[in-house]
């Protein structure tokens, strides 16, 4: 894991929250054959940090590993740059350091916010100012969940992910837990088992309580023992659920005396910890409180 660059260096560091999402639902196929999905974004008060140094030579490069596994050309922050450096034609460079905190393959949408990070960091950074609808566009060439992140709200989501609808949710902690699986994406979607025409809910179903769940949690739950053994695990203290389509899991509470106490209720061993869902993206906050040296 490579630290946060000295800021004194012609660093800037940026935060890349994590998210989750508080349902899933998969409720049809598209033409171009992609699900059509709906799920509630999240955003949390923890994540990874970007560091970004710009450079005049149009060098675009990564510092350190990054995600584990990830080769510097597949890495979405070096992709995210890059297209930025594309769509603008700007002549300039930067240096990317990845502080990864969120793990890789649990569905918190870690690489998603990285790339949304970038970019919105970058388009300050360079003087581009292209806008949040431009910046959301480009990230959705880069991934369904890039949009969320630009735009730095909690949200309602339809289609693929991208057609946003902003929703205000309660104050609430969450337990988080990592049971260290990876199971690719594409996979879980090609699961004879996955439910792929769920009837599709609405906004309000969701805040009337309804349960909408997540069509990913049975398939990992069977497939996975560590999946199951973390939900028997966080059975003990809430409700668990699963988070996006990775093996993260996570039980909400309304304040976090209650977070914390269920956090030291779990067996010893288990990588869990407990974070804040926010209203606003602490990226947003970074952006208003930038100035430019």
């Amino acid at each position: 894991m490579t630290a946060p660059p000295d800021a004194g260096a012609g660093w800037s560091q940026w935060p890349a929250p994590a998210k989750l999402n508080l349902c899933l639902r998969v409720v049809g196929r598209r033409a171009d054959g992609y699900h059509r999905l709906q799920t509630v974004f999240r955003l949390l008060d923890w994540g990874d940090t970007i560091g970004l140094r710009p450079r005049a030579d149009g060098v675009v490069a990564r510092h350190g590993d990054g995600a584990p596994g990830v080769d510097e050309s597949s890495d979405l922050t070096v992709r995210a740059a890059m297209l930025l450096q594309t769509e603008s034609k700007t002549p300039r460079g930067v240096d990317i350091v990845v502080q990864k905190r969120i793990p890789v393959g649990g569905g918190f949408g870690g690489g998603s916010s990285d790339a949304a990070t970038v970019l919105r960091a970058l388009d300050r950074l360079w003087g581009l100012e292209l806008g949040v609808e431009r910046l959301a566009a480009l990230g959705l060439a880069l991934g369904a969940d890039v949009p969320v992140f630009v735009r730095g709200r909690n949200a309602w989501a339809e289609e693929v992910g991208e057609r946003l609808t902003p929703l205000d949710l309660p104050q609430a902690w969450y337990l988080l837990a990592d049971p260290g699986v990876h199971v690719a994406t594409a996979e879980l979607f090609h699961a004879p088992e996955l439910t792929r025409n769920a009837a599709p809910a609405t906004i309000s179903d969701f805040v009337s309580g309804a349960s909408l769940g997540n069509a990913f949690e049975p398939v990992l739950r069977r497939r996975e023992p560590a999946v199951e053994a973390m939900f028997a695990a966080l059975a003990q203290v809430g409700s668990p659920r699963l988070t996006g389509t990775g093996s993260g899991c996570f039980v909400e509470f309304p304040d976090r005396e209650s977070a914390e106490a269920a956090l030291a209720r779990l067996p010893a061993g288990l990588r869990a910890w407990v974070v804040r869902g926010v209203a606003r993206s602490p990226l947003l906050d970074a952006l208003d409180a930038w100035q430019h040296p």
